[in-house]
């Protein structure tokens, strides 16, 4: 559970502002969207391989 501390002089957007960034870098979205179906390791791989692949095309010789 995530707990913010509203201060006495910060708006209420702030603090939201504030938890959804927090929210955001604790990757839980990310996680049950991971969970909701599974991937075979197998599959998992042959992906991070092609966007590697993707990402040296574009990125890699500059």
């Amino acid at each position: 559970m995530l707990i913010i501390n509203v201060k006495s002089d910060e708006s209420i957007d702030r603090a939201l502002k504030r938890y959804k960034r927090k929210f955001k870098k604790t990757r839980v979205l990310k996680e049950l969207r991971n969970r909701k179906n599974f991937t075979k390791p197998s599959v998992k791989r042959r992906n991070e391989i092609l966007n590697a692949e993707y990402r040296q095309k574009f990125y890699g010789d500059n």
